[in-house]
């Protein structure tokens, strides 16, 4: 369950509609800040969220690397046995010439 939550959400941070989201919640906060002038507060959560952000991206990040990777490895040991088959089948055509 959540690899499935971490895939979607992979995917849907690297969309259209979640660039949108992040610029209207920047815009936003920044608003608050002229219009209630509390700057420090709201410096203060912005970056504790973009921060809790960034860590949750890195790790959903790694995970799809992670995944990846292992299915690299898998289609390089598919290769190799396809590779071992075509030698034997080559040594096998090569006893069949006739000389």
């Amino acid at each position: 369950m959540l690899e499935r939550i971490a895939k979607k959400s992979t995917v849907w941070i690297g969309s259209i509609p979640s660039l949108i989201v992040h610029t209207v919640l920047f815009v936003g906060a920044l608003g608050l800040g002229f219009f209630f002038g509390d700057w420090d507060r709201i410096l203060l959560v912005l970056t504790t969220v973009v921060s809790l952000e960034a860590i949750y991206l890195s790790i959903f990040i790694q995970m799809t690397v992670n995944k990846h990777a292992q299915s690299l490895q898998e289609v390089s040991q598919d290769v190799e046995e396809i590779q071992e088959d075509i030698e034997e089948l080559s040594e096998g055509v090569e006893e069949q010439k006739p000389v």
